[in-house]
């Protein structure tokens, strides 16, 4: 009986995401192989043109080349980095990192909207937006413009990997992160700063 109640618990806590670094050319391979052992896998492409000398072929590439990832215990591990093609799960030190849900949820929402993207250099700085129209709607990214067109970076922190969709200048708004203002109260004769939301 109480094999039941703790495997009930552990179907309504979800796992976290985990970045896993896989052979280079072998990520398909390898989360094919990890969805065969009931793993849960995501592995977000990209199409990409290749120009040969004699006829042009559409890829599907990864966008993060070398990674995937997956939502899986970590403390039953094992099966998993016994899989042909997994090297490791990204982490500091020994210690892994799960991906944030957000970051991958803003990716796999941004692939779905059937927009061109492509892998892009990590940022940390540029204008944050919001996008406020269609399928990309309530998206958080860094707005950047490259070869005359305008674009929201998404970015996986962990991996220090991006993506940029092209979008229209029309669709974001400017996003407005925290910032400190005085308060009234006063401490050793200055002023204490507070954090104030700005939406």
């Amino acid at each position: 009986m109480n094999d039941l109640i703790d495997s009930a618990e552990k179907a309504c806590v979800r796992l976290p995401w985990f970045a896993l670094q896989v052979r280079s050319r072998h990520e398909a391979l390898v989360a094919a192989q990890l969805t065969g052992q009931g793993y849960e896998c995501f592995l977000p492409t990209y199409k990409s043109v290749r120009q040969w000398s004699d006829r042009k072929k559409e890829l599907e590439r990864p966008l993060f080349p070398g990674y995937l990832f997956s939502r899986f215990d970590f403390q039953n591990r094992r099966p998993l980095l016994m899989t042909p093609g997994v090297q490791q799960i990204v982490g500091t030190g020994r210690a892994p990192i799960p991906v944030e849900d957000n970051e991958l949820e803003a990716i796999r929402q941004a692939l779905c909207s059937g927009l061109p993207n492509q892998p892009w250099p990590y940022l940390q700085v540029g204008q944050r937006v919001r996008v406020a129209y269609g399928s990309l709607n309530n998206l958080e990214g860094i707005l950047i413009h490259f070869k005359g067109s305008h674009r929201v970076v998404l970015s996986v922190t962990l991996l220090q990997r991006s993506v940029a969709m092209e979008i229209d200048l029309a669709w974001v708004s400017p996003f407005r992160e925290a910032r400190t203002a005085p308060t009234p109260r006063v401490l050793g004769g200055r002023p204490t700063p507070a954090t104030v939301l700005v939406q």
